[in-house]
């Protein structure tokens, strides 16, 4: 899990506005050969110190330190499955329309099947998000500091 502290900002029904306010607790290998390079778990949801909405199943109020907890390998699944899919389709269209084209209209081919792959990937992006699983693999949960991690028992760093 990658962890990193918050503070909660405002509250509003079943979701709470929070600042990310240090580096993740993820593997701690972040600048060692290998490691994901990550800084700070804000990025995989916007800028640092920027403010962003999260669900509150905690109850937590104005001004509690809480923790910000996202899976391991989901900011890279979001962005392999928002990019990746993309840049993968536009160039498989774009091959597969000039592999199709007649003598002397490639490029219009290649152009045509470049979109054509484009959509697809969109398409296939809006069914992943209509999908639970998917959007429950990419979820940020709140938990109170202190409280153990659900897939090895350890202690948040």
């Amino acid at each position: 899990m990658i962890e990193a502290r918050a503070t909660v900002l405002r509250v509003a029904g079943e979701r709470a506005w929070i600042r990310v306010s240090d580096r993740p607790g993820g593997c701690g290998r972040c600048d060692e050969p290998g490691g994901c390079r990550s800084t700070k778990i804000a990025y995989a949801l916007k800028a640092p110190n920027k403010v962003f909405s999260v669900p509150n199943h905690i109850a937590a109020g104005v001004g509690d330190e809480v923790l910000v907890r996202i899976e391991d390998g989901a900011p890279l699944r979001g962005a392999l499955a928002s990019y990746g899919l993309g840049a993968c389709l536009l160039l498989v269209g774009a091959i597969l329309g000039h592999a199709v084209a007649p003598a002397g209209a490639a490029d219009p081919y290649a152009l045509a099947g470049g979109a054509a792959g484009l959509l697809a990937a969109v398409l296939a992006n809006r069914l992943l998000l209509r999908s639970r699983a998917w959007r429950a693999g990419l979820q940020v949960e709140l938990v109170r500091p202190g409280t153990m991690c659900g897939h090895h028992g350890e202690a948040p760093r």
